[in-house]
């Protein structure tokens, strides 16, 4: 008997480890953080990046059935300036660097859900490929087009943001460069696309919380930038109160996993 409500102790001591259930439910503005949708290539060492098209079919229905609104970055700004109301349970669903697996796989979900995404360009590599990594760890992916973007845009499910010209870490290259990243690809993005870019995501999340580097990102005129910090930002938000918080998607996310990352602002300690 002592030995089995030990045992019982021991794996509730485990389970409370790996999964936050005990954490209180957060209020506020979730964001999703997705890379790569599609089954991940053999030998990958980013295999977590990674999530599968039933994966995120399952997650999307969730938000769905769970009366989740998935907000366009405008339409988040139409919202904070009072232009039109905030939902209830309002989300951001988002994708870093722009690869050609978010339209081909991501697209049709979405569409086929009624949710709405945001996509994090890197400028360089639009219609070429994820260049800065290492094949051996990594295979080169297919990047979007710009004839992708466009139709993208036009379709009224993806808005698009900046995720710099090249994809540097922001932390480890001089100012003047940081500027030039920053700038250029809010500029050349606008010039592109014809509207405003609101939203910029650090790659790597690196920077976000040097004060150099989001002083910066401010300045260039980004509304809302975002790190790669687990949790749920607040909402209404206020730029002195940090960049905005995102909730990871990992390819070896349960169910549950993504129930606590919505409830509670993590799964994981």
């Amino acid at each position: 008997m002592i030995a089995a409500a030990a045992a019982g102790a021991a794996a509730a001591a485990i389970l409370s480890a790996r999964w936050n259930w005990w954490r209180p439910r957060v209020q506020g503005l979730p964001t999703l953080m997705y890379h790569k949708i599609g089954d991940c290539p053999p030998g990958s060492r980013l295999a977590k990046l990674w999530v599968t098209a039933r994966d995120f079919r399952g997650q999307m229905q969730y938000l769905k059935r769970h009366g989740y609104t998935s907000l366009l970055f405008s339409e988040l700004r139409e919202a904070e300036l009072g232009r039109r109301p905030m939902p209830a349970k309002p989300v951001l669903i988002t994708f870093d660097d722009g690869y050609a697996n978010n339209r081909e796989i991501a697209l049709p979900i979405l569409q086929e859900t009624g949710m709405k995404g945001n996509i994090f360009l890197v400028f360089e590599t639009v219609g070429a490929h994820n260049a800065w990594h290492d094949p051996a760890g990594e295979p080169w992916l297919r990047m979007l087009t710009w004839q992708d973007v466009d139709e993208m845009q036009r379709g009224g499910s993806i808005e698009f943001g900046s995720h710099t010209m090249r994809h540097p870490n922001l932390a480890k290259i001089p100012l003047d460069q940081v500027r030039w990243e920053l700038f250029e690809s809010k500029k050349r993005l606008e010039e592109k696309l014809g509207r405003e870019m609101v939203g910029f995501a650090y790659p790597y999340g690196a920077g976000a919380f040097v004060p150099e580097v989001r002083r910066l990102a401010l300045e260039a005129g980004y509304r809302y930038d975002f790190s790669v910090k687990q949790g749920i930002s607040p909402w209404p938000w206020g730029r002195d109160s940090g960049p905005l918080k995102r909730l990871l998607i990992r390819g070896d996310d349960y169910k549950f996993d993504f129930h606590l990352n919505m409830t509670r602002g993590r799964a994981r300690l």
